[in-house]
């Protein structure tokens, strides 16, 4: 039988990939970019942020279904074989498409498909503490990567403010974008200490 997916590997590889980003960003040369340049660096930090997150929860979903297929199982209603391949799992959740949800609450709808509402990963992206973070995350990453009307409304409602030139200039001011990263190292190690392994 092959091997189950770790979750912890993944959440640990997360991690990783976020203090790379936060390394990338704390660079002599980044600092002495102008303004606009520097705002184009944020934008593509908030993309591969956001980008790492989504391919997390997707490793998570496709864990929790490979580990124990009666999770799907009790929220389909629909019986599977005790062990599923992890092609089988990943076609569960993506089809022939690919992996994505609309916000905190698109991500919250998305994993309860899949899930229980008690599941330590809906827990997670639940929690309170970091749904400030999970939020703006989505939306600046929307603005980053389509800069279009409705990205650009929402962010401006994740943020608070009336006005934003882009994603990049709001997340380099006061190293917002510094808080959100570190919010999400600890959505992966939350991820990490409830996975079985």
């Amino acid at each position: 039988m092959p091997r189950k997916i770790s979750v912890k590997r993944a959440s640990l590889s997360f991690i990783k990939e976020v203090e790379a980003i936060e390394r990338f960003l704390d660079v002599p040369a980044i600092s002495s970019l102008a303004a606009e340049n520097k705002a184009w660096c944020y934008d593509y930090a908030i993309i591969r942020l956001y980008q790492g997150f989504e391919e997390l929860m997707l490793k998570t979903i496709i864990a929790a279904i490979n580990i124990s297929p009666a999770t799907i199982s009790n929220v389909t209603g629909v019986l599977f074989p005790r062990h599923l391949s992890q092609n089988v799992c990943r076609y569960l959740v993506v089809g022939n498409g690919y992996f994505d949800f609309k916000g905190r609450n698109g991500l919250i709808a998305k994993l309860c498909q899949y899930l229980p509402k008690d599941h330590p990963l809906v827990r997670s992206v639940k929690d309170e503490r970091l749904k400030q973070s999970l939020e703006r995350l989505s939306s600046l990453r929307n603005l980053a990567a389509h800069n279009s009307v409705q990205a650009k409304r929402a962010a401006l409602k994740a943020t608070g403010q009336r006005r934003l030139k882009s994603s990049g200039h709001w997340l380099l001011k006061h190293r917002r974008f510094f808080k959100i990263a570190n919010d999400m190292k600890v959505f992966g190690s939350d991820l990490w200490r409830s996975a079985p392994y």
